[in-house]
Parts: structure tokens; C-alpha cells; sequence
């Protein structure tokens, strides 16, 4: 056979050196598995580690020569091996009770057998058997070679139990316990060196065959899987317990306890994978289960790997990214703009996540023998339910990433989504969360994608280092405001405004109201608030004072009315004499004193003063000193204040009712 190959050109090349490789094998595995073979060894200094894996190389070149895509990838190694030293035995059958002499085509009888044939095919069987040797691979339409084909390795296992109670004929090639040594023995070719030294009766009773296992393996699997459970029901109990815990910490609202949960969740999982895969190889490699049992063993050991390593990859994700949104840049990342990439950074991990641990558990889907086109139906229900009733989940899981990458609002901002005023808390792949004044809002991401948005807050270069948002305040005035009383009115609310050092970019300014004359009095400014207290706080604060502010506008001009009996020469002088009332107080400035009509019984002066009293009781206490500086200037010049006045008529026929 060509070096390192046993599959060739012909029927004829697989056939024989399958069948020389594995009689080989098998004489290797049994003298290598005697007690005396193992003394000599060590009295002789031979290597006897080597000579076993020469004996598993030539194993595994026979193996190669099986069509083994029949069986699961999971199990193929496993099966195909054992499926090729049953064929091994079913062939010394063959070889040593066919009734005719066998004839194996070589590369020229193949030619000249499918020209006979009507169909011809690059595939021969031997006579009289089931036993098929084919080009035609699984997955390899270029394959020039001959292997045992797909069927007739599936029914391998069908062929051995029906010649196995059959004595086997002695000749040069025959292994008559090349099979029972494999599968009754623990290790894998040869059984390892502390099973053969023990005492022969121990090795009989270890070997007594039960339900096509023996007493020893039984024993040792019963043991290996008994300490896996327990270690691995104490993970879980472990892990199970932090969830526990997490409601605990939603109620501290403590971050970093949550981070650290969730790579304490990882930690409980990781061992998991490496502990399944360590307890397989125990019972397979070591104690050499074999048949049905092992298969299923081998599906429940990558069922549970792929599972753990699915949940693992998603946690593994969730902990990075939980992390990595509280990692701080140089000290300048404020706890709002942390919030805001972990809202971001989060939802995604999760989203990649899950996606990752769908195809691991695609994976294993194939490697439990589900054929691919079945994997693919299976990728169909996911669109399945959509259209069932999933839409609006993958509908709100677009939205939210729509509006992660756009941005129309962020968490910590201040704005009204459809009929809903309050901050953004959360922006999560489903919902995002609203505080309002009285509750929290969840609102679907596909509603707020498709509701105006008004943000009020601001996300200006200067201020990025700040959360800002918009303060907006309308308060209505009296139609009694005339130019006068706006313009100081506008003077005091920005004096307000200006006192405020957590104001930015302040606005003040008047807009007529459509319903009447009168206007409204609009204050707008950034502010840096995190959430209701300190909104309405300042909202209060600020109403309180701006309507302070309207009270002082409105006593910026004084009505005086004179009595007709002053002289002119005292009316020339008011406007002298207000201004000295006025001058004793520096907190007040005179700007007019006009006499603005003759009235029915007195003449009607305004007198227009400014404020710049800092606060609204200084300002009353002022007014009140300044009236009584008027009224005593002029009583000092004689100067009346004139009662309201009313002319009677009567006529005759009034008097005589009367």
C-alpha cells in the first residue's frame, strides 16, 4: 500500500490493505495487552508508550477507510471505530467460509467489468455479502477512490451479530478477540498498564459482561457521572443564587454589584463546558464505554457543552459590556453620560449575544446528525413566528437600534414623547422607560419611533461635559401691562434669571396672546437637572419669583391725583418734588412724573419709577416708605388729595316725591 494510506485506486487496493492493516492492528493490540508482554518490555527498556501509538496511527489509517458519514458527527469517531473492527471480523468470515473463490477487482478489472455492465459504476460488492466498496462520497463529487460505502457501514453492526456466535476459522489473518479485548477493556487499543497488573481473578470478575458492558466499566461510569452531577448541581445552585441576589441589587441601584454578579454568573458557567468534556473522556478514552450507551453519553455531553457555552458566550458579553460602560475616560465621564453608554453598549452585547448562542446551538443541531436542509427549516421559525405574532417584538428591537443610532433622545434627557412629559431612563431593545411627574412610562420602541419627539434638552459642544435641558415657562399678564410696564417687567425677570448661576443661555421675552390684548411673559433657559425633584424645585422657585417680578412691574408706575383747587405754580413743581420723595431711597430710581389727564375731579399725574431691590419684601417695604414720603410732601406744601366727587340734580317733580 502507498505509505500512510490505506484506501486505493481499485476494490482490490481498499480491500486488502484495509484487511492486512487492521489483522495488524489487531495482533499489536492483543500481544500488547498480556501482563508477560508488558514485563518483558520493562526488563528489555523498550518503549512501550511508542509501539502503542504506532498501533493507534495504523488504527486510525484503517478507520479512514469507512464511508462514516452516516453516522453524527458527534459520535462519528467513536462509531466508525468500532464499526471498523466489526467489519474486520465480518470479513475473516467472509475470506474463510465463501463458497467460491473471491476475485477483488483491481484498477484494470474495474475498467473492464463496467464495460460489460449496461450502467456502469465505480462501485463493486463482494459476492453473496452487503459489503460495498464505492467512489461515491457524501460531500465529494471529485473522489477518485474506493471506500466501503455509507450503507455498508450503517449495517456493519447488523452483519457482526449475525456472524459473531459463528467460531472463527484459524488462518494467518484471523483476530478472533480483536473486538471483545476492545470494548471489554478499559483504555482505548490496549488497556493501560495499572488494569494489567492487576491479579488475573480480579480481571475476570471485572470483565463479567453486562448488557454488552462489563462490571468494571459499569462501575467506573456510574462513578464518574456520580461526581459530575454533584459538581455540577453545586454550579448551578450557585448560579441560580446570584439571580437571587440581583433582586437584591435592583433595589440598591448599586451598578457595580450588578457587574459583579454577572461575572460571578460567568465564572459558575465556564467550568462547566471543560468539566463535561473531562468527564466524556473518562468514560470513553479511559474506561472505554462503548455501543448504545456511549452515544448516548457522547449527545447528552455535547448537548450540555453547547448549551453552557451558549449561555456562556452570552454572559460573557453582558458582564464586557456592563464593564466596559462604566470604565471612566481620564476622569472627564460623568455618571449620566456612564448611564448612556450603558444603555447603548448593553442592549447591543445582549442583541450579539443571543445571536451568537443561536448559531452554537445551530452547530449542535448538525453535530447531532440533523441533516443541514433540516438546520435550515429549522432557521425558518424564527420568520415563522414572526409572522405569527413576532413582528412587533423584531419591529421594537429595529426601533430601538434606529433610535440608538440616530439619537432623537438619550437616557437622562428631558422630553415629551407623544403625550408624555417626564426623563429618559432607560432605552432598552424593546422599551424605553419615561418618568413622569406621578409614574414611570414603558413605552414601546416602535411607538416612540413613529410619536413627535420634543426634546427639550440641550447638546451643545460647549456644555458636553454637562447634561442641559430646556426650562420652559409661559406665565400670562394682565392687559393692564402697557410699554412701560413690559419693558421693566422684562428688566426684572432677566435680574431673576441673571441671580441664577445654574441658568445657561437664558431667554426672556413677550408674546401676544390671541385671545385678547394681553400678553405672556415666556422664560426659557438650559439648566442641569437629573430628574424631578430638582425640576420642579427650581420650577417653583422660579415661578415664585418671575411672579414677584409681574408684582413689582406693575407698582413701577404711581397714580396721583391733585385736587383742582392747587395752584399751577405747585403742579410745575411735582415732578420736582416727586423725584426728591423718590431720592430717599437708592434703591429706587425717579424716571417721570407726568400729568397724564384732567379728570372729572382731580388732575391725574403717573409717576414711573425703577427697582433694583434685590428682594420682593425690600421692594414692598420701599413702596410702602415711598407713599408715605409722598403723602407728607405734599401735606408740607399744601397740596390735597381730593375725595372722589358726585353732582346731584334734582327736578320739581323729584322733590315732591321726595
Amino acid at each position: 500500500m502507498v505509505l500512510g494510506q490505506v484506501v486505493g485506486d481499485s476494490p482490490q487496493a481498499t480491500l486488502l490493505n484495509f484487511y492486512a492493516v487492521m489483522a495488524e492492528v489487531g495482533r499489536r493490540a492483543d500481544r500488547l495487552g498480556r501482563f508477560s508482554e508488558l514485563q518483558e518490555a520493562h526488563s528489555a527498556g523498550l518503549d512501550r508508550k511508542e509501539q502503542i501509538e504506532d498501533t493507534s496511527l495504523l488504527f486510525h489509517l484503517a478507520v479512514r477507510a469507512l464511508d462514516a458519514s452516516v453516522f453524527p458527527e458527534s459520535v462519528r469517531l467513536d462509531m466508525s471505530e468500532e464499526a471498523a473492527i466489526q467489519l474486520k471480523h465480518v470479513l475473516d468470515y467472509v475470506f474463510t467460509h465463501s463458497l467460491h473463490s473471491l476475485s477483488v477487482p483491481d484498477a484494470v478489472a474495474m475498467k473492464e467489468l463496467n464495460a460489460k455492465r449496461t450502467n456502469p459504476s465505480d462501485s463493486w460488492r463482494i459476492p453473496g455479502t452487503a459489503i460495498t466498496l464505492t467512489t461515491s462520497l457524501n460531500g465529494d463529487p471529485t473522489n477518485q477512490e474506493y471506500f466501503f460505502s455509507a450503507e455498508t457501514v450503517s449495517q456493519i453492526g447488523e452483519m457482526y451479530g449475525e456472524i459473531s456466535h459463528y467460531p472463527i476459522v484459524a488462518q494467518q489473518f484471523a483476530t478472533p478477540s480483536f473486538y471483545k479485548d476492545f470494548i471489554h477493556t478499559p483504555g482505548y487499543l490496549v488497556p493501560p498498564d495499572w488494569y494489567l497488573r492487576l491479579p488475573r481473578a480480579w480481571r475476570h470478575a471485572f470483565e463479567v459482561p453486562i448488557l454488552e458492558q462489563t462490571l468494571f466499566q459499569i462501575l467506573c461510569t456510574v462513578a464518574i457521572l456520580s461526581a459530575y452531577f454533584v459538581l455540577t448541581f453545586l454550579l448551578v445552585r450557585l448560579f441560580l443564587a446570584t439571580w437571587r441576589e440581583t433582586a437584591a441589587q435592583k433595589r440598591k441601584a448599586d451598578d457595580r454589584a450588578q457587574i459583579r454578579l454577572v461575572w460571578q454568573r460567568f465564572v459558575f458557567i465556564l467550568p462547566l463546558a471543560p468539566l463535561t468534556k473531562f468527564a466524556e473522556y473518562l468514560i470513553d478514552d479511559v474506561v472505554n464505554f462503548t455501543g448504545l450507551p456511549l452515544v448516548i453519553i457522547t449527545y447528552s455531553a455535547y448537548v450540555i457543552r453547547h448549551l453552557s457555552a451558549a449561555l456562556l458566550v452570552y454572559l460573557l458579553l453582558e458582564a464586557l459590556g456592563r464593564s466596559l460602560s462604566l470604565t471612566r475616560k481620564r476622569g472627564s465621564q460623568s455618571a449620566l453620560r456612564q448611564q448612556r453608554v450603558s444603555s447603548l453598549l448593553i442592549p447591543m452585547s445582549r442583541a450579539i449575544g443571543v445571536l451568537l448562542a443561536v448559531l452554537i446551538l445551530y452547530q449542535l443541531l448538525l453535530l447531532l446528525g440533523l441533516p443541514s436542509s433540516t438546520v435550515l427549516a429549522f432557521s425558518a421559525v424564527p420568520g415563522l413566528a414572526i409572522g405569527l405574532g413576532a413582528s412587533k417584538l423584531l419591529g421594537n428591537l429595529f426601533a430601538g437600534l434606529s433610535i440608538q443610532t440616530d439619537r432623537p433622545l438619550r437616557v437622562g434627557e428631558f422630553c415629551r414623547v407623544g403625550g408624555n412629559l417626564g426623563y429618559i431612563t432607560k432605552i432598552g431593545l424593546r422599551s424605553l422607560e419615561l418618568q413622569t411627574l406621578e409614574s414611570r412610562v414603558t413605552i414601546p420602541n416602535s411607538v416612540a419611533d413613529e410619536a413627535t419627539i420634543i426634546n427639550f434638552s440641550s447638546r451643545d459642544l460647549e456644555l458636553q461635559h454637562r447634561s442641559m435641558q430646556g426650562l420652559d415657562l409661559k406665565l400670562p399678564l394682565s392687559d393692564s401691562f402697557n410699554p412701560f410696564k413690559l419693558r421693566q417687567l422684562l428688566s426684572q425677570a432677566r435680574r431673576v434669571l441673571k441671580e441664577h448661576s445654574d441658568l445657561h443661555e437664558t431667554l426672556v421675552t413677550i408674546e401676544p396672546q390671541p385671545e385678547d390684548d394681553s400678553y405672556y411673559l415666556v422664560v426659557f433657559a438650559l439648566v442641569e437637572m437629573r430628574g424631578w425633584h430638582s425640576y420642579l424645585s427650581l420650577r417653583e422657585q422660579l415661578l415664585v419669583q418671575l411672579g414677584q417680578a409681574i408684582a413689582r412691574a406693575k407698582r413701577s408706575e404711581i397714580y396721583l391725583r391733585i385736587a383742582y383747587g392747587t395752584s399751577p405754580d405747585l403742579l410745575r413743581k411735582m415732578p420736582e418734588l416727586m423725584e426728591a420723595a423718590v431720592a430717599y431711597d437708592p434703591q429706587f430710581q425717579f424716571l417721570s412724573c407726568r400729568l397724564k389727564r384732567i379728570g372729572d375731579f382731580s388732575y391725574d399725574h403717573v409717576i414711573q419709577i425703577s427697582s433694583e431691590h434685590s428682594a420682593h419684601g425690600e421692594f414692598m417695604d420701599g413702596l410702602n416708605a415711598l407713599n408715605r414720603r409722598i403723602i407728607e410732601i405734599l401735606a408740607s406744601n399744601g397740596i390735597e388729595i381730593p375725595l372722589p366727587t358726585q353732582t346731584l340734580k334734582l327736578t320739581p317733580s323729584d322733590a315732591a316725591n321726595s
